[in-house]
């Protein structure tokens, strides 16, 4: 078994302050179901399952002929400003707001708003 030096606490989930914590998920906040608690919701069948998450900076939209004049160097205004959230979707649904960090080299987001699960769910029904 390799060496973790990540400490946990008693459920399992990385300590606060420990290597790992900033990367853990939080539990899930109240029951899948109204009366069901989280302890009755198993995850298990699905926490290997993979998701695509991206990252969606904006989008605009242009004619064929727009199109075709691009170039090396040309620049394309999108409809967002560069202050504003970028949207963090999971499988093409909207998740998260976050703001672009660099980690390591990488990009990566850094969550400033998750959108509640009611509202998920609305926006899949």
């Amino acid at each position: 078994m390799a060496n973790d030096s990540t400490t946990s606490d008693e459920t399992g989930r990385a300590a606060p302050g420990s290597a790992g914590a900033r990367y853990s998920p939080e539990p899930l906040a109240g029951g899948a179901k109204a009366g069901t608690t989280t302890k009755d919701v198993n995850l298990d069948l699905v926490l290997d399952v993979p998701v695509t998450v991206s990252l969606r900076v904006g989008s605009t939209s242009l004619a064929i002929r727009d199109l075709v004049k691009l170039v090396e160097g040309s620049v394309i205004a999108l409809d967002r400003s560069a202050e504003a959230p970028m949207d963090v979707l999971v499988n093409g649904t909207l998740i998260a707001h976050g703001e672009i960090v660099v980690v390591d080299d990488h990009f990566g987001v850094r969550l400033t708003d998750v959108v509640s699960p009611l509202e998920r769910i609305e926006k899949i029904a």
